[in-house]
């Protein structure tokens, strides 16, 4: 484990704590403000393959109870060089135990550093990852089906920060799927955050898949570095554009396209009349896609160089109009906080900020159970120091998350 990095303290070691009321939110329990202890423990195996290395236990069902507690947890395992297993997986979720783009991601990380791993079967409940050096190369994850090719790359990203050199990734599965970013969030919206980190990926989009086929694909080529940067996203700034892109592929008419786009910038402009507003409308090339898909994505982009989003996806009775609308809706509630960085983006920068040399502190609003569990995890393998406060007295839904990380070194540069 990697020292602290001096001067920089928030509370004890591997704690998290809060100066603030936390968000209710229905049927969890709330983040305790003393040092993270539950759902873990070290034992130690005498197996030959293990060499009676230590080994993390962590309880899958706890808080958010779904797969980003596997992403989170097996990312830093690797980095880490931490063996883990993860019992009760998805235990929160009506189908619980591992899912083909589970599976697939682990599968990849294990790759990723030539692992020993166990479990990892669709639909199993418990797994064991005991990782050797992180290498350099060309891989390929391949869920089979719809699942999300973005919660691939959540996984695997991260580690390839600390390989020795460039590598190149083919992800397939779904490129825009429900309870997923679409990939044009992680291209447009986070991809321009991990930058500000140091991370260096190119990520481009092969051919897209949707629900039930799936087959999409997209390639990525990352760039190694030696330590993550710190990151201060506290200052929105004004907004100087809005732009967006709503889609449609296989047999649905380009005219659906036209009344998304055309709704929510109808529901923008009433709100922000002096900033651009350009939303197009977009129909995928045949030979570009596989199955039939609709949705939108609407990015607010500041003088600061903050980007804020709102995403919908079309759905069996929905007419288009509301599609357009629920996205523009939601963009307009992710602005309202005053936030840099909207809700879905907040949970997916913790194991960066942890991992990075020295203090980050990024301003959200209100904290969404997947952050909430992501700081448990990241705090409770990396010990990294989180702490959340309220952004100002006047905005009771905006909050500051700081987090004192660890400057792990890429152990080949």
């Amino acid at each position: 484990m990697n020292d602290m990095i001096p001067g920089c303290s928030l509370t004890n070691p591997g704690s998290y704590s809060s100066n603030i009321q936390m968000p209710n939110i229905k049927g969890t329990s709330m983040l305790p403000s003393s040092s993270f202890t539950n759902g873990y423990n070290k034992w130690t195996t005498n197996s030959d393959d293990a060499e009676s290395a230590d080994i993390t236990e962590i309880d899958g069902g706890i808080m958010e109870g779904g797969g980003q507690i596997l992403r989170i947890a097996t990312a830093l395992s690797t980095i880490l060089h931490k063996p883990i297993s993860i019992s009760s997986i998805r235990a929160n979720r009506t189908n619980p135990g591992l899912r083909p783009q589970h599976m697939t991601g682990i599968q990849l990380v294990r790759d990723l550093c030539s692992g020993q791993l166990t479990g990892d079967q669709v639909g199993s409940q418990c797994y064991t990852l005991i990782p050797n050096m992180l290498q350099s190369g060309t891989f390929v994850g391949d869920t089979g089906t719809a699942g999300a090719v973005s919660l691939l790359l959540q996984i695997a990203l991260p580690c390839l920060m600390f390989t020795p050199s460039v590598s190149h990734l083919t992800l397939c599965g779904g490129t825009n799927a429900e309870m997923a970013p679409q990939i044009d969030y992680t291209i447009q919206v986070l991809k321009p955050v991990l930058e500000a980190f140091g991370v260096r990926m190119d990520c481009q989009i092969v051919k897209r898949g949707y629900f039930p086929r799936g087959g999409g694909e997209i390639t990525v080529q990352a760039k190694p570095i030696r330590q993550l940067h710190p990151i201060n996203l506290t200052n929105l700034g004004s907004i100087k554009r809005i732009t967006g892109r709503a889609f449609v592929a296989g047999v649905i008419p380009f005219k659906i396209a036209q009344q998304m786009a055309k709704s929510a910038t109808s529901v923008l402009w009433r709100s922000y009349p002096e900033v651009p507003i350009n939303i197009q409308a977009v129909q995928e090339p045949k030979n570009a896609v596989v199955g039939n898909g609709t949705g939108i994505i609407v990015v607010a982009e500041t003088t600061t160089g903050c980007c804020i989003s709102g995403t919908a996806l079309g759905r069996k009775g929905i007419q288009a109009e509301q599609v357009g609308s629920d996205a523009a809706e939601m963009l307009l509630r992710n602005l309202s906080y005053g936030a840099c960085v909207d809700e879905y983006l907040q949970d997916q920068l913790i194991i960066f900020m942890a991992l990075a040399a020295g203090y980050s502190r990024i301003k959200t609003g209100p904290i969404t159970l997947h952050t909430q569990t992501a700081i448990h995890i990241a705090s409770m393998m990396t010990q990294a120091q989180f702490n959340i406060v309220q952004a100002s007295p006047n905005a009771t839904d905006s909050y500051i998350i700081e987090c004192c990380g660890i400057g792990h070194c890429n152990p080949y540069l």
